[in-house]
């Protein structure tokens, strides 16, 4: 039997697993879809954000579930975006930095720890995503 699960990852080309993770979920050009099977990368395909020009809080959401994403591993989100992210069921995890890949080994190790969710108060300069600042936790 398959433990077969879908990662999602918003980035800003379709270079794939070479990807770099978009510092902010809503503004991503696309997702790259990473299946993993058990602990293994399967396969990686890259799907265009259909609201990348018209980034409409709250809607992005549900477009990633119909990708059929279980996970989504992000930079930058607001909590609104993670509470309905959960509401589909799909864990989520942000803060997350560098190529889709990197990220990606990381989570199925287990080693994507003290991450939280942005709450969008950039009082010190940075974007979405420097949770390091941020909020004081690794990224």
């Amino acid at each position: 039997m398959s433990n077969r699960t879908i990662i999602a990852l918003p980035v800003e080309d379709d270079a794939g697993l070479e990807s770099d993770v978009c510092q902010h979920f809503g503004h991503a050009a696309g997702f790259a879809l990473v299946e993993v099977d058990g602990a293994q990368i399967a396969s990686c395909r890259v799907v265009r954000n259909p609201m990348a020009e018209d980034h409409q809080p709250g809607m992005l959401p549900g477009f990633v579930h119909s990708t059929g994403a279980n996970v989504l591993l992000a930079g930058g989100m607001g909590p609104r975006a993670v509470d309905l992210l959960h509401g589909f069921g799909i864990d989520v995890a942000t803060g997350a930095q560098g190529r889709v890949r990197d990220v990606v080994t990381a989570y199925l190790a287990g080693n994507l720890t003290g991450i939280t969710p942005c709450d969008h108060s950039h009082d010190h300069g940075g974007g979405c995503g420097d949770h390091t600042r941020h909020h004081g936790g690794p990224t």
